[in-house]
């Protein structure tokens, strides 16, 4: 009898702590669809090491799409506007207003996927306490890598409508790598898009530079990648042109559903130096070799061994 007992108080605790990771998931679910489907303006922080951007946001949602525009507060002026998919950008450069398009990336608050099938392969969700982010009250949830091969996630999700509130890149040793956060946030009922427009100066010249992929890859390529690291799978392979580069690079894109890394491939020119080894910048590593006459650099907000392991997945046909 106290054998039964005791089996049924462990089978009620393992059902209990299910549930729980259940709602857990489901909280981030929500956070991502209220990125992506609320209308909302406000200011967030973006702090890496030492260096730190406030950025102004303004994001809409109702019967003719998804339109947002990001203003960078601090330094060099740059606005981001997107709709639906497409991305341009504006940025002043030698008293030129460049206008960059390419194709949407995940932008706060919309960090987390909209399927988190992928992201349960490789995390841990858990749900943390109460903390006030932008004085608004946040839902800390903390999502554990299930492996080396990713850093851990701090997120903090409005307890009101949902939304991403705040979201910190966690090492190893638990400390902050990078973090970006709303200081203040404020839902939008108005369905006027007057404010989706660039601030420009009119009396400049305007230079536009389309980094757009130049062709999606069709031909077999002269190289592998195999061994990739667990729970990445590549989500994009294109070809681009980088201005003062003779040839164009491949750049393939992975994902284990929230992090991301690109791997670059190129043939290495005769006199140019190429680049080999590890650098890292606040929770961005870079790894770089060179193979079989090619230039391979591996680029991600991932741990070291990941580029690294990235990099040297690509082989190339004899």
């Amino acid at each position: 009898m106290r054998r039964l007992l005791l089996l049924c108080f462990f089978l009620g605790n393992v059902g209990q702590a299910l549930a729980e990771s259940d709602d857990t998931w489901l909280l981030l679910q929500k956070a991502s669809q209220a990125a992506r489907e609320l209308s909302y303006q406000g200011v967030f922080v973006y702090q890496s090491g030492s260096s730190a951007k406030s950025v102004q946001i303004t994001h809409m949602n109702f019967g003719q799409g998804e339109y947002a525009r990001m203003v960078v507060l601090d330094g060099q002026p740059r606005e981001v506007l997107s709709q639906g998919p497409d991305v341009v950008i504006f940025s002043p450069h030698n008293e030129k207003v460049v206008i960059e398009k390419r194709h949407r990336q995940s932008m706060f608050p919309a960090l987390l996927p909209a399927n988190m099938d992928n992201i349960k392969l490789s995390y841990l969700a858990k749900a943390g306490g109460i903390e006030r982010v932008g004085g608004r009250d946040g839902q800390v949830v903390i999502l554990s890598p299930k492996d080396q091969l990713r850093y851990a996630y701090k997120l903090w999700t409005d307890r009101e409508y949902g939304i991403l509130l705040k979201a910190a890149t966690l090492n190893e040793k638990n400390e902050v790598l990078e973090q970006i956060g709303f200081n203040q946030l404020t839902l939008l009922n108005s369905q006027k898009l007057d404010w989706f427009q660039p601030s420009v100066e009119y009396n400049k010249s305007y230079v536009v530079e389309d980094s757009m992929p130049a062709k999606t890859v069709n031909d077999v390529p002269d190289w592998l990648v195999s061994e990739i690291p667990q729970g990445y799978h590549k989500v994009d392979e294109v070809m681009r042109t980088v201005p003062g580069k003779q040839n164009p690079v491949t750049q393939l894109i992975y994902s284990d559903g929230l992090a991301s890394v690109s791997l670059f491939i190129e043939p290495l020119l005769k006199g140019a130096a190429p680049r080999t080894g590890h650098t890292s910048m606040g929770a961005t590593n870079f790894f770089a070799l060179v193979a079989d006459g090619h230039q391979v650099m591996a680029v991600g907000e991932v741990p070291e061994a990941t580029v690294s392991q990235f990099a040297s997945a690509v082989s190339f046909k004899k």
